[in-house]
C-alpha cells in the first residue's frame, strides 16, 4: 500500500539522517563543533515532513471514502460514459448503474449493463 511505504520512506530518512548525525558529531573538528542551531533546525525540518506525509496520507483516506460514498450514491442513476466502439473510437454511452465494484486494484468501477466502468470515466449523470 503507498501509503504505508511513504511513512516507512519517512521513517527510513530519518534514521538515515540520525546515523549521520551520530556520525558528524563523532568525528567533528572538536575546535570548530557543529552549531546547535543548524542541527534543530534540520531535526525540526524532518518532523514536519513526516507530520506532512501524515497528513496527506489521512487526506488519502477521507478522498477514498468519499469517492466510495459518491460511487454508491449513484445507483440506480442514469450516467454517461466513453466506451470503445468497434472502430476504435470512443463513442458516449448511457445506461443505469446497477452495482459499484470495489476490485484489488483500488479503483471504483460502476457496473452499468455490460460495462464496467471507472469512476472517473463517468462525463454524465442523468437524474
Amino acid at each position: 500500500m503507498a501509503t504505508t511505504e511513504s511513512v516507512n520512506n519517512a521513517s527510513d530518512l530519518q534514521l538515515n539522517y540520525m546515523k549521520l548525525l551520530v556520525t558528524q558529531l563523532q568525528n567533528q573538528n572538536p575546535l570548530e563543533p557543529m552549531d546547535n542551531k543548524d542541527m534543530s533546525a534540520q531535526l525540526a525540518q524532518f518532523s514536519q515532513l513526516e507530520q506532512l506525509e501524515s497528513m496527506n496520507n489521512s487526506f488519502g483516506s477521507v478522498l477514498d471514502a468519499v469517492q466510495r460514498e459518491y460511487a454508491n450514491s449513484l445507483i440506480g442513476k442514469e450516467v454517461t460514459f466513453g466506451a470503445m466502439a468497434d472502430d476504435g473510437t470512443i463513442e458516449p454511452v448511457s445506461g443505469v448503474v446497477e452495482q459499484v465494484a470495489m476490485p484489488n486494484d483500488g479503483d471504483i468501477a460502476l457496473l452499468v449493463g455490460d460495462y464496467a466502468v471507472n469512476l472517473t470515466s463517468v462525463i454524465g449523470i442523468q437524474e
